[in-house]
């Protein structure tokens, strides 16, 4: 390419689409609000483009430029299925619609992105009966965007399962190749059909390639066994009792083999009508969805099955890192709890990589006449 694409990154975390995008993008603005994500932005990308602070109180005139494209890794405590479902009016995602401020703005100023990136829980597509991504469409479309949604799962990528959805915009006219497993599964289709007529003229099918077969597992990610920090037996007792009859099943068959490793995460159930916390286990190669270290059941853990002998400990914060695709390079912040804090709550970077190489930068170097249907 003949220079570097240009981005903004709003809540921008600990820079994981900035990883994502590479070394042929240049970041003129980054945001977010939260100072253990911004310290850990500023000792891997410095700090010269950061500006920490609410959304809500950033104006268009401390954004330079006019740039190729706006992430929004948006916060998702209200529409992701362990959340409320308050949707985008929720205390915590509502701070999208400063950020569509900020939009808003610069194309009045005539200097709107070319692409946008809006990244999310798939609850997204569904929070208040589909009404919340009506809403967002509605908006990409007043502002003169095409717009589509594609559904991504980590796992296509990494040993770690963790869908997210995507809506990618351009403005003008794009090409489209219709809907396409796996990135427009029900959820998707669901969500077009509910939009009115007029939004639907402003949809695209994206059209992704579906990746190769990854070739790491969750095993190869972890630190070798002797340099890890085993649980107690009596601690990995206390996990085992809150294993339901299903997944105890599960663990009963790795027994019968001759070394498993798997992930065990904590999860509140409701059984007979009330609340209980179970353990869940997979042995599929696959770690479950990294989360903040909010409570107990955000907590992970990894299960080594040898025969009769069960081991289990914390996953740590350097293979969560792992989990997300970042280097070992990456810094991360002091403390377990800090460090997850910034890992649970990001975008998986070869993710980012993927839709970048795939979909974004053609869309950016595309003649118009190309890009026109």
């Amino acid at each position: 390419m003949s220079r570097p694409f240009t981005f903004y990154e709003f809540f921008a975390g600990g820079g994981m689409a900035r990883a994502g995008l590479g070394e042929g993008w240049r970041c003129l603005f980054a945001n977010d609000f939260d100072p253990v994500k911004a310290e850990t932005y500023r000792a891997n990308w410095g700090g010269g483009d950061l500006h920490v602070g609410d959304v809500w109180a950033l104006t268009p005139e401390q954004l330079p430029g006019a740039v190729d494209l706006a992430w929004a890794s948006s916060p998702c405590q209200d529409l992701s299925l362990a959340g409320k479902r308050a949707g985008l009016d929720g205390a915590r995602s509502s701070a999208f619609w400063g950020f569509w401020s900020l939009m808003k703005a610069l194309n009045r100023q005539g200097r709107a992105p070319r692409a946008l990136v809006i990244e999310n829980v798939t609850g997204l597509l569904t929070s208040h009966a589909g009404a919340d991504f009506t809403a967002l469409c509605q908006a990409l479309a007043d502002e003169g965007y095409r717009f589509g949604a594609v559904e991504i799962d980590a796992a296509l990528l990494l040993p770690h399962s963790r869908p997210r959805m995507f809506v990618i915009a351009t403005r003008g006219r794009a090409l489209g190749a219709g809907p396409a497993a796996p990135f427009h599964g029900a959820k998707v289709m669901q969500a077009f059909e509910r939009l009115p007529d007029a939004l639907k003229a402003h949809w695209v099918w994206w059209d992704l390639p579906v990746p190769s077969a990854r070739n790491t597992d969750l095993a190869s990610l972890l630190e070798p066994d002797d340099q890890a920090a085993w649980h107690n037996r009596a601690q990995t007792a206390g996990l085992l009792a809150l294993i339901s009859p299903l997944h105890r099943a599960k663990l009963d068959e790795a027994k019968r083999q001759s070394r498993l490793v798997g992930a065990l995460y904590r999860r509140t159930r409701v059984e007979d009508g009330r609340k209980v916390q179970r353990a869940e286990v997979r042995f599929d190669g696959v770690a479950g969805c990294l989360r903040t270290p909010g409570g107990g059941s955000s907590r992970q853990f990894v299960v080594v099955v040898e025969g009769e002998e069960v081991r289990t400990r914390q996953l740590t914060p350097r293979e969560g890192a792992r989990l997300m695709g970042l280097p070992d390079a990456y810094r991360l912040p002091l403390g377990a709890t800090r460090a997850m804090h910034v890992v649970g709550d990001g975008v998986a970077v070869p993710v980012v990589r993927w839709l970048a190489a795939h979909l974004i930068e053609p869309l950016l170097l595309a003649k118009p006449a190309m890009a026109a249907e």
